[in-house]
């Protein structure tokens, strides 16, 4: 139902140093021009590269294309090497984001900058659109697609090709020849539905695509898909805000519904991870694609706002459900009123209904998965402590009115959300971001980029313990349904020796448990995924 939707790929798969021929509208073929790189993000769990497939879909049938994936690559180095051999190949995107993605992208393109001097590095994701001049003052990025480059990308090349002006192109940014760094307009957010399909059939003649669909607590090929760009909100706390500025755009359930089941029918697909920011932004969407999705008997997982799903009807819920979605991602952020205000969290999110629609999804068999965000700032020690100990004891509340939410737990870390007033508290703290791409390498910052280790000047090493400590006492009491390794038998054994410490808040030192989720290896997904 859904092959009309999706283009077969030409040529026959490429070898190191060998090129795939592609061919145009023309029946022409087209030499490689551009390498697509999506640097390691995951440890085993491959997913489909969406970011630099959407690129390779906005050149495809222009310019010849070739993908690397990092997570794919024991060497992505050597075999981005391998590609630009050839010396056809001139320009390189990258998809970046914070964390291993950000390690990756660094080392490569430093080192394929100084080999290929005369390529031209294009870099793209949240990273470079947050903190451009550590990117452009690095001599090794040429440009920073700056929000979506379905229309930015082929424009960008298509001027560099014909040495044609490239200042009036939106969503760009990138370096004068005095050193000033320039941003040009936002573009409008294009409709979803208009932009052509995703060449899957060409990223296959690359890699599997088997190998991206990995088995998880959803399915055994669980399949990655955005059906959508930006969030309607202005968390002053999420790196999507300065990009989207508070817009979305979604794909229509039907588009949806075909891309899905075209790769069920292809590949065998039996779950889906919507990587949306806000997949349930529209309650009519979501019912309209559980109900096309439902004869699939797919299991499926999306990202939410409580105050958004909370107004869906009960009917809506049920649906959705029945459908095949198991469990949803809410970002719970606080059950502090005042600290939902300092964060701009926008909407009508308390915590009175953070408790509430916890306790609701109860009857939908629905596993609502809610994040907490711990160490804002504030005045004086005493109170981000005091906020500190609010937090673990409403973690505990949730937990007391439905034992089944997951729990994911962060320290906040700052984003740098321009005029928000929350970012100026951070500033004036003394807090600064690196200044160059080398420092956001080392290990310190690696982790921040994880949110697991804040470098913020209001948290002390003691305040950071007793998060770490609750989080593993809470981890053992209720250790996440999405580890899938973790059996009966292990969950049984570290909920009893957890057990204690959490009914008589004995955080301190819980080496026992530890000792256990590292010989277990247990998975945290906020840092792992499913």
């Amino acid at each position: 139902m859904g092959s009309s939707r999706f283009k077969r790929g030409e040529g026959k798969t490429s070898s190191p140093g060998d090129f795939l021929i592609a061919i145009n509208k023309a029946g022409q073929p087209l030499m490689d021009r551009i390498l697509l790189f999506n640097p390691k993000s995951s440890i085993n769990k491959y997913r489909i590269p969406n970011s630099i497939l959407n690129i390779a879909a906005s050149v495809d049938g222009k310019y010849g294309w070739v993908i690397v994936d990092g997570n794919c690559e024991a060497d992505p180095l050597a075999k981005i090497d391998s590609y630009l051999g050839g010396g056809e190949i001139k320009y390189l995107g990258f998809t970046v984001m914070p964390g291993p993605q950000l390690k990756q992208a660094i080392t490569i393109a430093k080192a394929i900058k100084a080999k290929y001097p005369r390529t031209k590095m294009i870099w793209g994701g949240y990273f470079p659109s947050n903190q451009p001049n550590a990117v452009l003052y690095s001599g090794y990025v040429d440009f920073i697609i700056n929000g979506p480059g379905d229309h930015a990308f082929p424009q960008l090349i298509e001027a560099l090709e014909n040495g044609q002006p490239f200042e009036f192109i939106k969503n760009l940014i990138y370096k004068a020849t005095d050193g000033r760094i320039f941003k040009t307009a936002k573009e409008d957010l294009i409709d979803q539905d208009s932009l052509p399909p995703l060449p899957y059939d060409k990223l296959a003649k690359f890699y599997p695509i088997p190998k991206f669909l990995g088995k998880t607590y959803l399915g055994e090929k669980t399949l990655a898909y955005h059906s959508s760009i930006g969030c309607p909100f202005t968390c002053s706390f999420c790196a999507v805000v300065p990009i989207y500025e508070a817009r979305w755009k979604a794909k229509s359930a039907q588009t949806v519904y075909n891309d899905v089941k075209y790769i069920k029918d292809k590949w065998g697909a039996d779950a889906i991870e919507f990587h949306d920011n806000n997949f349930f932004v529209s309650e009519k969407r979501a019912v309209e694609f559980a109900r096309l999705i439902k004869p699939e008997n797919m299991t499926w997982w999306g990202m939410a706002r409580i105050d958004t799903m909370h107004k869906f009807k009960d009917s809506s819920l049920q649906a959705i459900r029945e459908s095949g979605c198991k469990i949803i991602f809410f970002g719970a952020e606080s059950g502090n009123n005042a600290i939902l205000e300092q964060m701009d969290k926008g909407g009508t999110q308390t915590g009175d209904q953070i408790i509430e629609f916890a306790e609701r999804l109860k009857k939908f068999d629905i596993i609502p998965e809610y994040s907490f965000v711990l160490g804002t700032p504030a005045p004086t020690a005493q109170q981000v402590q005091s906020q500190i100990d609010f937090e673990i004891d409403f973690i505990k509340k949730v937990k007391a009115v439905n034992p089944k939410t997951e729990i994911v737990i962060y320290t906040y870390s700052p984003v740098p959300t321009e005029g928000s007033e929350l970012y100026k508290q951070v500033l004036s703290s003394g807090f600064r971001f690196p200044e160059t791409l080398e420092d956001w390498i080392s290990p310190a910052w690696e982790s921040f980029d994880l949110r697991k280790n804040p470098l913020t000047p209001w948290l002390t090493p003691e305040m950071i313990d007793k998060i770490r400590n609750f989080e593993t006492v809470l981890n053992g009491v209720y250790p996440t349904v999405t580890d899938i390794r973790l059996n009966w038998l292990k969950r049984r054994a570290i909920k009893l020796i957890a057990g204690l410490r959490y009914k008589t808040d004995l955080y301190q030192y819980p080496y026992e448990i530890k000792l256990l989720q590292k010989v277990w290896r247990y998975r945290q997904p906020e840092i792992q995924g499913f």
